[in-house]
């Protein structure tokens, strides 16, 4: 279970981090990019979901639990967001939907890092 957790966790990264860079680097909000946020918030609940069955006691009250569980929201928060700008069609706010991704990315970034590190170490 350990390897697909990984594997989950790790296709979250490679479809946040496509879907992010990318839409800064195009410098629009595209429906693939919201696509693509989709994908990395299921992998990162799949992988996330796998990775507290591991964990005796299940999801722990912790710094990596809680920035995790923040970071699946906001994850969440950011997918349901891109879907409302892209159906208003704004172009303004599809052109600066980028800054509100990167923070949420980075964000994103914390528990994966610590999630990592604390793997490493057990």
């Amino acid at each position: 279970m350990l390897v697909y957790a990984i594997m989950s966790i790790t296709s979250a990264l490679i479809f946040y981090t496509i879907g992010v860079w990318s839409e800064k680097k195009q410098g629009e909000l595209k429906k693939w990019h919201m696509l693509v946020f989709y994908l990395g918030l299921v992998f990162d609940t799949l992988g996330t979901t796998l990775m507290s069955k591991i964990v005796k006691g299940g999801f722990q009250f912790n710094f990596h639990g809680l920035t995790g569980l923040l970071a699946i929201i906001l994850m969440l928060l950011h997918a349901l967001w891109a879907t409302i700008v892209l159906i208003k069609n704004d172009e303004k706010t599809k052109a600066n939907f980028h800054k509100f991704s990167i923070i949420v990315w980075v964000i994103w970034l914390i528990p994966f890092i610590s999630g990592a590190i604390f793997g490493m170490s057990h």
